[in-house]
C-alpha cells in the first residue's frame, strides 16, 4: 500500500501544477508506472477543453504503457464531452491496473468508468489517498452535487480580533508571506466576493496579481444593504463589479444558484466583518480561512472581524471542524469547515 500511496501522491503533485486554471473542470493528476516501480509517464489536466490527465500521461510513456499500470487522482471519465473518455484511451494503451483516487462525484457517472475498465479486462483499485485526492477538488465536488458555489471565508485579523481601524483603515494587517497565499487563493476562485463597506472604503481590485498577468481572473461580487431590497444578479459581467443585494436565506439561495448556473464553482469571501457575520448566521460558509497577525489593536471602535447581531448563546455559536494552524511568516494561517452549512433543497 505504501507504494500505491507514493505513487499517488506524484500524481497529486502533477494535478496541483494546473491549480486555478482547470474550472468548471477538476485538477486532475496521471502516473504510468512499470513493473520495476518506474515511473515511465504522467500528465495532468491543464484547463478545460483540452486533454485530461491520462492521455497526456499516456503519451507520455508512449509504447511502454502496455501491460503497466496507472494511477489517477480522479475516477476516469466515461462519457463523450469536449473531448473523448478517458477509459478509451487507457483500454487502447494495453494498461493492466487502474489505481483511482477518488470516485466522480456525479451520481450519474460514479463507478461506471471501473465498471467498463473491469468488463475490458482490467483490474481497478479504488480509495488510494481518497482523503486528499477529494481535498484538492472539494468546490469541484460540492458544485457538482449542490449546483451552488463552494464558499469560502477569508478574513485578516489582529490577535484580538480586529481587522480595521475604526475608520477602516485595514493595509496591512497580515505580512507579506500571508498576503501571498491570499493570491494564491485568488488564483483558485472563480469569484471573489466583498461587502459594500469594503468597497467603498478599500476600493478593492479583487485581480489576482503577481509577476505574471494571470490568464483568468475571477469575476467580482459586492453585496451591499444600501441597494433597493432585493437586487439580483440577473448578468454576471466578469471585467466589471457586479452589484446585488440579498438579505434572507430565499434572497442568497437565488444568488449562489445564479452563479452556480455561471458555472461558478469556488467564490471567495474577503470580507468585511458584517458580511462574513452574516454569511455564518445563515450556515452558506463552507470553509475557513482566518488569517491571524500577532498584533493588537483593542478599542472599541475599531472593527471586529465577525461583527452583526452575532450568535445569541455559546450552545448556537459556529464551531469549526478539521482546524488547522499553518505558520506564515509573522503570522497564522487558521484553516476549518464550519459545522452549521445550511443544506438547500
Amino acid at each position: 500500500m505504501e507504494r500505491h500511496s507514493f505513487f499517488m501522491t506524484r500524481a497529486l503533485r502533477q494535478a496541483l501544477r494546473a491549480w486555478g486554471k482547470t474550472s468548471p473542470n477538476p485538477m486532475v493528476g496521471a502516473v504510468v508506472v512499470n513493473g520495476d516501480d518506474q515511473i515511465i509517464g504522467e500528465g495532468y489536466h491543464p484547463k478545460a477543453g483540452l486533454p485530461h490527465a491520462e492521455v497526456y500521461a499516456l503519451r507520455s510513456a508512449g509504447q511502454m504503457s502496455k501491460g503497466q499500470r496507472i494511477y489517477i487522482t480522479l475516477e476516469p471519465c466515461s462519457s463523450y464531452g469536449r473531448t473523448p473518455p478517458c477509459v478509451e484511451a487507457i483500454i487502447k494503451a494495453g494498461i493492466s491496473e487502474v489505481y483511482i483516487g477518488a470516485m466522480d462525484p456525479d451520481a450519474r457517472h460514479r463507478g461506471r468508468a471501473v465498471k467498463i475498465l473491469q468488463d475490458a479486462g482490467i483490474e481497478v483499485f479504488t480509495g488510494i489517498l481518497e482523503e486528499p485526492c477529494t481535498r484538492l477538488n472539494e468546490a469541484f465536488f460540492h458544485w457538482v452535487q449542490f449546483k451552488t458555489p463552494f464558499v469560502c471565508l477569508k478574513m485578516a485579523m489582529t490577535l484580538d480580533g480586529k481587522i480595521a481601524t475604526a475608520s477602516g483603515i485595514s493595509k496591512w494587517v497580515t505580512g507579506s508571506h500571508a498576503r501571498a497565499k491570499v493570491q494564491q487563493m485568488r488564483r483558485w476562485s472563480d469569484a471573489i466576493l466583498v461587502g459594500g463597506e469594503t468597497y467603498r472604503i478599500d476600493d478593492p481590485n479583487l485581480t489576482v496579481r503577481g509577476k505574471k498577468t494571470w490568464e483568468k481572473q475571477p469575476a467580482k461580487l459586492v453585496w451591499s444593504q444600501q441597494l433597493s431590497n432585493g437586487r439580483k444578479l440577473r448578468e454576471l459581467n466578469e471585467n466589471t463589479f457586479n452589484f446585488f443585494s440579498a438579505n434572507d436565506i430565499d434572497d442568497w439561495q437565488n444568488a449562489l444558484q445564479y452563479l452556480g448556473e455561471q458555472h461558478i464553482c469556488s467564490l471567495l469571501v474577503e470580507g468585511g466583518g458584517f458580511l462574513a457575520a452574516k454569511l455564518l448566521e445563515l450556515g452558506l460558509v463552507h470553509k475557513i480561512y482566518f488569517f491571524m497577525a500577532p498584533k493588537i489593536l483593542g478599542g472599541n471602535e475599531n472593527r471586529d472581524v465577525v461583527s452583526g447581531q452575532g450568535f445569541q448563546s455559546l450552545q448556537e455559536a459556529c464551531e469549526i471542524d478539521q482546524m488547522t494552524c499553518t505558520k506564515l511568516g509573522k503570522d497564522f494561517l487558521f484553516t476549518g469547515y464550519p459545522n452549521n452549512v445550511y443544506r438547500f433543497s
